[in-house]
C-alpha cells in the first residue's frame, strides 16, 4: 500500500472577521480527509487551524500537529490529534513541517501564515524543494499579497517563473486537485534537508 499524500497546510490562529475563513478552513480539512490525505500544520486547537484540524480529523484524515513549547498555550496545542510533536524553536517546527509533507497550502492568515508561505515560495526558487504551493484564495484574501508581488515583478524583482509556482484557486477542491496533480508529476526530486 502506497503512503499518503501529505499536504502542510498554513493558516491563522485566529478566526479572522469574515465567517468564510472559518467555513473554507474546515471546507479543506474535510476536502482532505476525502482524499485519505495526512494534514501536516503547526499543531493549533484555535482559529483557522483548529477548524481545519477538527474537520480532517472527523473525515477520517490523519493530522500531524509541530508546534513550539512556548506556542502550547497560545495556540492551544491540540491534543486530539493524531499525532502532536513539542518542538523548542519555530525554525525546528517549520523545518519539521516542510521535510515531511508533498505540497503546501495556505489559507487566510496573519504574518506567521505570510512568513512561511514566503519561505517556502523562495526555498522552491532557490530550488532546494519542487512542492507545489498552492493559495486558497477566499474572498479575495490573497489578491491584495498578489498585487504586491504582481508590482514586484514590473519592478524587476520577482520572475515570471517565480509567480507561476505558486496556484491561485478559490475552492479546496479545486487547489487539492492541482497540486495533486502537480505533486505526482514531480515526486522525489527535492531534498528540503539541505536547508
Amino acid at each position: 500500500m502506497s503512503k499518503a499524500f501529505r499536504i502542510c497546510v498554513y493558516c491563522g490562529s485566529r478566526p479572522g472577521t469574515d465567517e468564510a475563513f472559518m467555513r473554507a478552513a474546515k471546507e479543506a480539512g474535510a476536502a482532505i480527509g476525502r482524499r485519505r490525505w495526512q494534514v501536516i500544520y503547526g499543531g493549533g486547537r484555535v482559529g483557522l487551524m483548529g477548524a481545519l484540524a477538527d474537520a480532517a480529523l472527523a473525515a477520517g484524515a490523519e493530522v500531524h500537529g509541530v508546534i513550539p513549547r512556548s506556542l502550547m498555550q497560545r495556540e492551544v496545542g491540540h491534543h486530539g490529534l493524531t499525532q502532536l510533536t513539542v518542538v523548542d524553536t519555530m525554525h525546528e517546527r517549520k523545518r519539521l513541517m516542510a521535510e515531511h509533507c508533498d505540497a503546501f497550502i495556505a489559507l487566510p492568515g496573519g504574518i506567521g501564515t505570510f512568513e512561511e508561505l514566503f519561505e517556502v515560495w523562495s526555498w522552491r526558487h532557490l530550488g532546494y524543494h519542487e512542492r507545489p504551493i498552492g493559495l486558497l484564495d477566499v474572498a479575495g484574501y490573497f489578491q491584495p499579497l498578489l498585487a504586491m508581488v504582481q508590482q514586484a515583478a514590473q519592478a524587476g524583482f520577482v520572475t515570471r517563473e517565480q509567480l507561476e509556482m505558486v496556484r491561485l484557486r478559490d475552492t479546496a477542491d479545486a487547489l487539492l486537485d492541482d497540486l495533486g496533480t502537480l505533486a505526482a508529476r514531480t515526486a522525489g526530486g527535492d531534498d528540503l534537508r539541505r536547508i
